[in-house]
């Protein structure tokens, strides 16, 4: 069976790859009639407004990442709605005429918004114990189930410590409306994206975001309740991961569940009948099938040791690491002029590296697979050309010998991972393989992020997922490490897959490129008004 899920596996990213002429399927137009709705609301339920911050943390830039020092705040109403707030919640309004949409601290392919949030929490305050989901348009909880006292104090028994666990499940449709079969792996990217952002929020309260890495997709279904009410069917939503959030200072004994809470959780009663989304559906086949080939089965639990490698260098940013959530957007225009710092790079770059006790790698997902292959165009003291960063030391070797003969290796700094490949204008190169797009050269650099593929996927096939939420996650850091330099970044989803694999000299699948990032000097829009994110309550 796993050979089948392997090769099902690989079918879907060879027919979902762009080519110069010839893009991944999708409708070829926008159908507006049946855009889908950007919000998830369970109706007929309890709803809990959440209260928003009265003032942000008060913490610095590098407190984004670093745990160390930090007072753990009390798991109350309050608390969580903050953490919340600044994970998945609305960042802003933008407005061009009678025309509105909002923007969210967890960004998304086309601002569609396939990742929705559940809490598994204990009775606090006024908030019954209970499975809920989280309405980022009205910053509440919609109260889906009942769980008692008893059924807790299991749950804190086996993990050794008080927290509450918190999930996020995708919506295909929601992507595929636009981009068609290629939206599978954009609805990954976006998972990743969320968990990096539920981790350095997290991290924000003093507490620690921890992948359930042991449990199976079929397990987190049951628990969140996806299986309980009836969606449209091309509504349906899918598990992604399901973690349990604690004080950092205490370690967490387990990465599963027992099946005794399992069955206790599953046998809950489930309130809230899901909007309908959009009134007519296309049915992308391939997503559906792909998706249950990488389901994820049981496995065993893994306790990640990523190392306590130091810092490169000490950063500092003008802006509060709540600032810096805050204003995370994505660019559509940049100065061609526009330049980053050497310095400011490298500290970009080293915050991708996975640390023992850091966010947002922490989480325990994976071991890094995934490396950077960088277009530099306008960074100071260095020369333009293509350059390559590794996340990891244990591929240095293997991916010099399948690249280009010619790239020269030269080390940039000592005892840091970043290497010249080749010198020279790349500007054309980087808009070309990006889909012609020409904020992926028009940029101070872009880069195209490559990753382990085919051992990965033959070995567990369900981590086909787990690649591109790594990906995700290394680009939420890049548009928080944008931000905090006072510049900014976009994902870019779009790209040439093979034409990026032909630049480097990969002959086959061991590596592939999953997602494109690119960071440069803004030019905003003078047509488009902001509006603060959770003006529209007042009128709610």
């Amino acid at each position: 069976m796993q050979r089948q899920e392997f090769k099902a596996v690989i079918d879907y990213h060879e027919k979902t790859k762009h080519h110069f002429d010839r893009y991944a399927r999708s409708l070829g137009y926008m159908d507006w009639e049946n855009q889908p709705n950007p919000f998830r609301f369970y109706e007929d339920t309890t709803v809990i407004p959440l209260p928003l911050l009265e003032s942000d943390p008060r913490a610095d830039y590098m407190d984004l990442y670093q745990r160390r020092g930090k007072t753990s705040l009390p798991f109350n109403q309050k608390n969580i709605a903050g953490f919340l707030e600044l994970s998945l919640g609305l960042s802003a309004w933008k407005a061009d005429g009678a025309t509105r949409w909002s923007l969210r601290m967890n960004p998304s392919s086309g601002n569609l918004h396939p990742t929705e949030g559940y809490l598994i929490i204990p009775r606090m305050e006024s908030i019954p114990g209970g499975v809920y989901h989280y309405n980022a348009l009205t910053h509440a909880l919609e109260r889906r189930a009942h769980v008692s006292s008893a059924c807790w104090q299991q749950v804190e028994s086996h993990f050794g410590t008080k927290g509450f666990m918190i999930g996020i499940s995708s919506i295909f449709w929601r992507e595929s409306w636009k981009y068609g079969e290629r939206a599978f792996r954009y609805c990954n990217h976006d998972a990743g994206h969320a968990l990096a952002a539920l981790s350095l929020s997290a991290n924000l309260c003093g507490w620690k975001v921890t992948y359930l890495n042991a449990l199976s997709d079929e397990a987190i279904e049951r628990l969140l309740g996806l299986t309980k009410k009836g969606y449209p069917e091309l509504e349906k939503e899918h598990p992604d991961c399901l973690c349990f959030v604690y004080p950092y200072q205490k370690e967490l004994t387990s990465r599963r569940l027992p099946d005794e809470i399992i069955s206790a959780l599953d046998d809950l009663s489930f309130n809230g009948n899901p909007n309908q989304l959009s009134p007519e559906y296309i049915n992308w086949e391939i997503i559906y099938k792909t998706a249950e080939f990488t389901r994820k089965p049981i496995t065993d639990e893994h306790i990640y040791d990523y190392g306590r490698r130091p810092w490169s260098s000490v950063s500092s940013s003008q802006f509060s690491a709540a600032e810096i959530i805050r204003k995370r957007r994505s660019a559509t225009s940049f100065d061609s002029n526009g330049s980053v710092t050497k310095a400011q790079l490298l500290s970009m770059l080293d915050k991708t590296i996975a640390r023992n006790g850091c966010a947002p790698f922490d989480v325990e997902l994976i071991q890094p697979q995934t490396h950077l292959f960088l277009f530099i165009h306008n960074v100071e003291d260095l020369l333009p050309g293509l350059y390559f960063f590794f996340r990891n030391d244990h591929d240095i070797a293997e991916i010099k010998q399948i690249s280009k003969p010619e790239f020269v290796w030269r080390p940039i700094e000592d005892n840091f991972p970043f290497f010249l490949l080749k010198t020279g204008n790349c500007k054309r190169d980087a808009i070309m393989v990006s889909c012609h797009q020409e904020i992926a050269g028009y940029s101070a650099f872009s880069l195209g992020m490559i990753t382990k593929f085919q051992t990965i996927i033959a070995k567990e096939p369900y981590r086909y997922r787990h690649l591109f939420w790594e990906t995700g996650m290394i680009g939420q850091v890049f548009y928080l490490e944008a931000e905090a330099h006072g510049v900014r970044g976009t994902g870019i989803g779009c790209f040439f897959d093979d034409a990026v694999h032909d630049m480097l000299g990969f002959g086959d699948n061991q590596y592939q490129s999953l997602y494109h990032f690119t960071i440069g000097v803004p030019v905003d829009d003078p047509r488009l008004t902001t509006y603060p994110p959770y003006h529209h309550l007042k009128n709610f």
